[in-house]
């Protein structure tokens, strides 16, 4: 939400209360956390509003699979809720990602399904049937998910990587599903055998060894690469895993 409204604060080219060709800003989270913004561009024709132009860049820019998306008006006007159009658009492309919207307890986020009741998808090849699972938050409606960027797939799989490091990203122990931001999109069940909690600077080489690194400060130096803020003093998470089998499904 903050991130759209400083893109629109500084891009509109409307003033309070004026009618303006830049007038939306809309920002949209990535599976890997990144995230990336964009603005509307008005025009009779059916210019592209914010979330799409937001969607397109984080595209441009190599994600796949999007967690969330948010548009805010300029000058304070908050969070906007999206319309008909993207609606659709998020249900065909992305029924699971979480859209922010805004209701009269505050924003809420919902899954994009849910803002288009008994929806059918639309794919090149024509509309679909009414699909049911779409209604099913993927986050809830199975194991727990942890997410990996893709570079981490053969590491995982061949067995060289057992382990990773989170920060403020809990996990618990049991059945899980390793979710890698991939296109397709790759899941692998697992099982988490150990949590661990430890401070940065307590990291040990054998952390390392058991996420395909040789040191611990190479490990906290790729921590760093993820989690730009993170100080020695932060307590993470060392979370032990093991792969149920060797196949992955799309």
């Amino acid at each position: 939400m903050e991130l759209a409204r400083r893109t629109i604060d500084a891009h509109t080219d409307a003033g309070p209360g004026e009618d303006g060709i830049h007038t939306m800003g809309a920002a949209v989270m990535a599976a890997d956390y990144r995230m990336f913004a964009g603005v509307n561009l008005y025009h009779f024709t059916g210019g592209p509003c914010a979330e799409l132009v937001a969607l397109g860049a984080a595209r441009a820019q190599g994600a796949r699979q999007m967690r969330c998306i948010v548009a805010v008006g300029n000058h304070g006007r908050g969070v906007i809720g999206p319309c008909g159009r993207d609606r659709q658009v998020f249900v065909d492309y992305y029924p699971t990602m979480r859209v922010i919207v805004p209701t009269p307890a505050g924003p809420r986020s919902v899954l994009a399904a849910d803002l288009m009741p008994l929806t059918q998808r639309w794919t090149p090849e024509g509309m679909n049937g009414l699909d049911p699972s779409l209604y099913q938050d993927p986050e809830t409606a199975g194991p727990p998910i942890i997410r990996f960027n893709p570079r981490y797939l053969e590491d995982v799989r061949s067995g060289a990587k057992t382990k990773t490091t989170r920060f403020r990203d809990p996990a618990q122990l049991g059945p899980a599903r390793l979710v890698f931001a991939s296109d397709p999109e790759v899941v692998l069940p697992a099982e988490v055998t150990g949590i661990r909690h430890c401070l940065v600077s307590d990291l040990t080489d054998q952390d390392a060894q058991a996420e395909g690194l040789t040191t611990a400060t190479e490990l906290r130096e790729c921590l760093k690469g993820h989690y730009p803020n993170l100080a020695g003093t932060d307590e993470v998470d060392v979370i032990t895993f093991q792969i149920n089998d060797n196949t992955g499904a799309a």
